[in-house]
């Protein structure tokens, strides 16, 4: 059984109207400041090459300040954000102020490193911010000019949990509108660049957050995740992000909001430089749940089953991964069976053709209760009245409209949606849902693609939306994945790979993303020679 007549139409108008969307956009769009030649300065401050859990111990030990720290993320976040626009709103006076008070409880504590480390792991530790995280005293607007002024009275739980664990917040960092997009941009703060090429795009929706962290302006940030919004900007900027398994971490005081059966695929996690702070920080995190995910368990890499899955098979809706991404998972491969004597098996699944058509469905099914999603137009019109999409977009050819291109599209098509879901996309889903579940078990791991190609140049995802399908797949399997970067490609933009494992067994891929790390190189300084 296949795509019906009706179905095969909807794709292409889907791509009929992405099309049209592009063209209206190149043509009618003003032209952005040109940064061609330019990049980010190297790193000059050796505070800023360490880790987040090697800061923790030095600030504890006092062989350096927290204060210190602070100040060298601060001068960094200064150098580098006038050229990436990733920190939307800082709090460096109040940052400050808190190191200053980091340095005096170390002075004054009497119960030896160990009593700190316990009750305090991340103590004195700069820390970014997505701004769709309520940050108590920080906008909290996820882009939205009508939520201009909207500022958060209390912490998001994983926020509120890592500033227990000492953690001091420097700033939040930009979003694509409504975090449902994969570039960052809005009208309310512009429009986030690759912190490898200015000309190219970070991800979204959590491109600020990958943005300062792989220009070295943060060493841990906090990211969520409903269709690849933590792993494409990890991915694009080359640094370690992890999607946790779905209602472990909490995502109360977050916007928007989720409605329907979203709570089901969104998952919020950790985005870090290095490797060693991904558990850690997930750890903290998870808050109450920790326990769920046997983060304390030793993992032994030589008694994992390793599989490969080298792309989608070849879905009408995304690019086919391009020839160096498929060569650099093969690597992978080699070097997993070459350094720990593993057999890594190849598999393929047809049903990840449809991975953009899944995703689409699973989003916009209703509640245990019956109540359908929130319609996008309702949330792009809050805190007032829902927008009209056709009227917006006519607005925005008249350089009116208060919304982004990519936010206006996805309201149109919202009008072509089948109310009914595809009994052949559903039949699709439960069929590669119990493959996955029986390949991976509990001791599995499996390589796939994160996206089908290295960052774009800006904009350029308006034509091919679908792309997104190799990571949105995963949240509607519930799965934990972390992303990896594997080095730099033929046009020095960062390359990578997912890294999934069975439900609950997050701390197989985080044991995963460390051997990598040691083996590939982890993250790279985007201004060095």
């Amino acid at each position: 059984m296949s795509l019906s007549r009706l179905e095969k139409l909807q794709v292409w108008l889907f791509k009929a109207v992405m099309g049209v969307i592009f063209v209206l956009f190149r043509l009618l769009s003003p032209r952005r400041p040109d940064v061609s030649g330019k990049k980010l300065p190297p790193v000059s401050n050796p505070l800023l090459l360490v880790s987040a859990r090697q800061l923790a111990k030095k600030i504890r030990r006092k062989e350096v300040s927290s204060v210190e720290v602070v100040q060298a993320y601060i001068d960094r976040i200064q150098e580098v954000n006038p050229l990436l626009n990733a920190v939307v709103k800082d709090r460096f006076d109040a940052a400050l102020q808190e190191a200053a008070q980091v340095d005096k409880l170390i002075e004054e504590e009497t119960g030896g490193e160990e009593v700190l480390e316990d009750r305090l792991p991340l103590l004195g530790v700069p820390l970014s911010v997505k701004e769709s995280y309520a940050l108590q005293g920080m906008p909290f607007t996820t882009g939205m000019i009508s939520r201009r002024g909207v500022v958060a009275t209390v912490d998001a739980p994983p926020v509120a949990l890592l500033k227990r664990a000492g953690a001091i917040p420097l700033g939040v960092t930009n979003t694509s509108e409504l975090c449902m997009w994969l570039e960052s941009h809005n009208h309310l703060y512009g429009i986030t660049n690759n912190a490898y090429d200015l000309e190219r795009i970070p991800g979204g929706s959590s491109g600020g957050e990958a943005s300062i962290l792989a220009g070295a302006g943060s060493v841990i940030g906090v990211g969520s995740d409903i269709g690849g919004s933590i792993r494409i900007p990890c991915f694009f900027n080359g640094i370690f992000g992890h999607k946790t398994t779905p209602g472990v971490v909490s995502s109360e005081n977050q916007f928007p909001p989720c409605s329907g059966r979203q709570t089901e695929y969104l998952s919020c996690g950790p985005m870090c430089r290095y490797a060693e702070d991904l558990l850690p920080v997930l750890k903290i995190m998870a808050g109450p749940n920790a326990h769920m995910l046997s983060l304390n368990t030793k993992v032994d890499l030589k008694k994992l089953r390793f599989f490969t899955i080298p792309h989608d098979g070849g879905s009408l809706m995304a690019y086919p991964v391009s020839k160096e991404l498929m060569e650099v998972q093969r690597k992978v491969v080699e070097r997993l069976e070459a350094d720990l004597g593993v057999k890594v098996q190849e598999v393929r699944f047809p049903e990840l053709r449809y991975g953009f058509q899944i995703w689409d469905t699973y989003m916009g099914l209703p509640d245990k209760d019956g109540k359908p999603p929130q319609p996008f137009p309702e949330l792009m019109g809050e805190p007032g009245r829902p927008v009209w999409p056709l009227w917006e977009l006519l607005k925005w050819m008249m350089g009116k409209s208060n919304h982004t291109m990519a936010a206006i599209g996805l309201a149109l098509l919202e009008m072509i949606h089948s109310s009914k879901p595809s009994t052949f996309i559903i039949q699709q889903k439960e069929k590669l849902q119990k493959e996955m579940e029986e390949l991976l078990g509990t001791d599995g791991v499996c390589l796939y693609p994160a996206h089908p190609r290295v960052a774009p140049k800006h904009h350029h995802p308006l034509f091919r939306p679908g792309d997104f399908a190799y990571t949105g797949i995963i949240n509607i399997l519930g799965l934990p994945v972390t992303q990896c970067p594997l080095g730099l490609g033929e046009e020095g933009l960062p390359l990578g790979v997912q890294v999934i494992a069975g439900k609950l067994r997050d701390h197989l891929t985080l044991e995963v993303a460390l051997y990598l790390e040691k083996t590939f190189g982890g993250w790279r300084d985007p201004g060095a020679k």
